[in-house]
């Protein structure tokens, strides 16, 4: 079933450019091939076989085209869904980092305790949430006094936990910014 007013992220001009067909154009083929009775595997192999479209370009467009046809939601993923925000922070990035690892200095932005998986000095934190979930926190320089957070969560159960948990990291990162800023 298509969505109603479904818009895809990208524009048909870049789609275009990149495949040679705009959105409407593969919704159709993809429509005619049989898509929707398709796996994902499925899709991606048939433009990649059948039309010689690129990796990243194979997957933009069988996403997309899920999406439309309401066979996937935003956000989801064949792992669960995924959700992912960020903050910019007036603080250099090993201030950040600290403030995810340092566990008295943590409880003060988060109360919630969870495992480190692999830890990347000043760059990636590979956590294994309190519900097994996963997330990374990513640390990125914008400068000596400045630096972008990323929390991205994942294998979360459904839209309600991914609106839950958006909600949850946005918050969290709000006093995280405002503690180290």
């Amino acid at each position: 079933m298509a969505k109603e007013n479904f818009k895809p992220r990208m524009s048909d001009e870049a789609v275009e450019a990149k495949t040679g067909k705009t959105w409407s154009r593969w919704f159709k083929h993809l429509d005619a091939a049989g898509a929707k009775q398709m796996t994902h595997q499925e899709i991606v192999a048939h433009l990649r076989d059948k039309h010689d479209v690129r990796s990243w370009w194979q997957q933009m467009v069988a996403v997309t085209y899920e999406q439309a046809r309401g066979l996937r939601d935003v956000g989801e993923k064949p792992s669960g869904y995924e959700i992912s925000v960020s903050r910019t922070i007036a603080a250099p990035v090993s201030k950040a980092f600290k403030a995810w690892t340092d566990e008295k200095t943590r409880k003060n932005w988060l109360a919630n305790d969870f495992t480190v998986r692999k830890s990347t000095g000043n760059k990636t934190l590979r956590i294994t949430w309190t519900d097994n979930t996963d997330v990374v926190a990513a640390f990125y320089s914008k400068g000596d006094d400045k630096c972008q957070v990323v929390a991205q969560h994942s294998k979360l159960k459904d839209a309600k936990a991914s609106a839950k948990m958006k909600k949850f990291w946005a918050d969290a990162l709000d006093r995280l910014k405002e503690l180290i800023e």
